[in-house]
């Protein structure tokens, strides 16, 4: 019996140190067995219009370089008080590189890769880099699709198919790109679809 009892115990010996490794080797702290994708956190930022806030979710992993630059821009404080100086209502809102006067605002950046080949759209309430007949030529500019445009989107390298860069899209406030959208218009100068009452760009803030 007292043979038995020690061979007993024995085995109960060995299940528990067998349970014990099994359970080490399933513990969390494998990095076999943690293979988490790493979540990016996709900058917000709040346009402050004269007609009201718009919000844009920045997409910095489709985008990187047309991001950092319209962050680096906003955060600077590039943005106060240029406005949205052509307004095409069924198209777009564009804005980022006039004052109320129509001057030409210096942004002090040099121009940035067209990233329109991202494989983002540019469909209603989308964001993108306005530009030049040079498709790599954007530097402070932007608009807002009012619309799907398809014919704005990547094609090809070349100039006719680069397309227009996207960046982001609005998460909150296109009524308030609706409300700009629809404004009265009028040619000023060389400008033509310039809203009649200027529609002011307060602020960019960036939440990151």
């Amino acid at each position: 019996m007292r043979f038995k009892s020690a061979r007993i115990l024995n085995l109960s010996k060995c299940f528990a140190v067998s349970v014990i490794l099994l359970i080490g080797a399933c513990s969390s702290d494998d990095p076999k067995l943690t293979n988490k994708t790493e979540e990016i956190t996709m900058p917000i930022a709040t346009i402050s219009t004269s007609l009201g806030d718009i919000e844009l979710e920045l997409d910095v992993q489709s985008a990187p370089i047309t991001t950092k630059n319209f962050i680096d821009l906003a955060n600077a404080g590039y943005y106060e008080n240029t406005i949205f100086h052509r307004v095409i209502e069924g198209f777009m809102i564009q804005g980022g590189g006039l004052d109320k006067d129509m001057n030409n605002k210096p942004s002090g950046s040099s121009s940035i890769t067209n990233e329109a080949n991202n494989g983002l759209k540019n469909d209603r309430g989308t964001v993108a880099m306005a530009r030049t007949n040079d498709p790599h030529s954007a530097t402070s500019q932007f608009f807002i699709n009012h619309k799907d445009n398809e014919f704005l989107n990547f094609t090809s390298e070349t100039p006719q198919g680069w397309g227009y860069a996207v960046f982001g899209n609005v998460i909150k406030g296109m009524d308030i790109v609706d409300l700009i959208a629809e404004v009265n218009t009028t040619t000023i100068n060389q400008y033509q679809d310039v809203p009649l009452d200027p529609i002011t760009i307060k602020s960019v803030s960036i939440d990151e």
